[in-house]
C-alpha cells in the first residue's frame, strides 16, 4: 500500500521517555528497545490495518510491540499512518482525546 508514517509529537515524546527511563540502568538495552519500537511500525507502511480497532477511540487502532502498545490512527484516502503514542501496557490506558 506505501502508506507514509509520521509520528506526532506526543509519540516522539514517549519514545524519548522510554529509553530515558532503560538507560537509566542499561543505555544499550535503551538503545535497542528504542529502535525496535521505531521498527516495529514499519509493518504499518504496508499493512496499515494490522492493529485491532482501539474501541474508544474511533478510527484509532492498537499495534503490540511488548510489554507497549503503539496507538495509531492510518489515514487509507491519503495514504499515512499516524502514530499518536507508545504507551507502557501496565498503565492506565492513555487519554487520546488530544490528539485530534
Amino acid at each position: 500500500m506505501g502508506c507514509k508514517i509520521i509520528f506526532s509529537p506526543q509519540a516522539l515524546a514517549d519514545l524519548e521517555e522510554v529509553v530515558r527511563h532503560i538507560a537509566k540502568d542499561d543505555p544499550a538495552t535503551a538503545v535497542r528497545i528504542g529502535n525496535a519500537l521505531i521498527d516495529r511500525v514499519e509493518i504499518l507502511e504496508n499493512f496499515p490495518l494490522l492493529g485491532a480497532p482501539y474501541p474508544k477511540r474511533p478510527g484509532v487502532r492498537k499495534l503490540v510491540s511488548r510489554p507497549y502498545l503503539i496507538f495509531y490512527r492510518p489515514r487509507l484516502e491519503v495514504k499515512s499512518v499516524d502514530i499518536l503514542r507508545y504507551w507502557h501496557g501496565a498503565q492506565r490506558e492513555p487519554d487520546l482525546r488530544s490528539l485530534d
